[in-house]
């Protein structure tokens, strides 16, 4: 019961701070992509906020599971879709991360040849490539549910979703996932770790650019390498083990939270890589002040007045 609680207050925090900070991000980067010439990047950008609001929009499914002791008691075929969406949201960032991180590390080494073929169409390319290539893979969590499908898989009241496998589906899933590892998780961080420790070793030594861009570079790098190593880290390296050890590990739920914490990490990816975020960021920081004030202008007011009509009974 304590770590069902746990992965329910953890769901539930990153439902709470994800999604505002994700749809704040989309309204920014759909007002940048709708402007003449858009850059790669913010395309690449929109894309990953995208999926995380499709990984944040299914998250309830999850909430739902943990409230019931981990346990499945909707229709099995949300089962099937949930897992689908959600774990393939989860690979798409992956790709996207790297994209972003290729875009930077270009637009800082090679400048004046990257502007002058810097094109709107590479970006929506590379971000099609991520999301094929994720819920190309994805599809396994369709066929693998259904396959063979054990006794637990057909009574619904005690049902845990994706997991209890027969030895038939561990024969199928058991190398996907190791395939998923290393074609979706480690390539994209070796590109990314590269690209970034290029980019910030760039930043760092030209004496031109200014303090503020510098911050902003270590920052995003740091933010990227989190996401990777926190985020995504976890829940690939429970793929390893479970292709050693020939099932799943005991771990692997507390594993699928951390990738879920993608979704609360990338608004600090957007905040850096994005003067129109932090536009947007700090209005809706201004709004939530305002309306605070006006709530204990309102409170003071009150109390006031309650003061003054309470003087004013004690004097009659």
């Amino acid at each position: 019961e304590f770590r069902n609680s746990l992965i329910l207050t953890a769901y539930i925090i990153i439902f709470l701070t994800g999604l505002p900070a994700n749809l704040l991000a989309l309204r920014a980067f759909v007002g940048r992509v709708r402007q003449p010439h858009p850059a790669p990047v913010h395309i690449l950008l929109l894309s990953l906020t995208l999926a995380d609001l499709l990984l944040l929009l299914l998250l309830p499914f999850k909430i739902i599971e943990a409230a019931q002791g981990l346990q499945w008691h909707l229709p099995v075929v949300l089962c099937a879709l949930t897992g689908f969406g959600f774990y393939s949201s989860i690979y798409c960032s992956t790709w996207l991360l790297a994209g972003i991180s290729i875009e930077r590390y270009l637009g800082v080494a090679f400048p004046v040849q990257y502007k002058l073929s810097r094109r709107p169409l590479y970006g929506v390319i590379a971000a099609l490539v991520a999301w094929i290539m994720s819920f190309g893979h994805g599809t396994i969590v369709i066929v693998v549910q259904y396959l063979n499908s054990t006794p637990q898989a057909t009574n619904e009241s005690m049902f845990v979703c994706y997991e209890n496998f027969s030895k038939e589906q561990q024969d199928v899933v058991l190398p996907v996932r190791l395939e998923l590892c290393l074609v979706l998780f480690f390539v994209p961080m070796v590109v990314t770790i590269f690209c970034y420790w290029r980019f910030v070793w760039l930043m760092l030594t030209q004496p031109h650019v200014g303090t503020q861009r510098r911050r902003r570079a270590v920052g995003l790098a740091v933010v990227t390498l989190l996401n990777f190593l926190v985020c995504f880290g976890p829940y690939n390296v429970s793929h390893l083990v479970g292709f050693h050890t020939g099932k799943s590990p005991a771990w692997r739920m507390e594993a699928v939270v951390f990738s879920s914490l993608n979704a609360s990490l990338d608004p600090l990816l957007f905040y850096f890589s994005s003067s129109a975020v932090r536009r947007t960021f700090s209005k809706g920081l201004q709004v939530l002040r305002d309306q605070g004030s006006s709530l204990l202008g309102c409170r003071c007011r009150q109390t006031d007045e309650g003061r003054r009509q309470g003087r004013g009974g004690s004097e009659a």
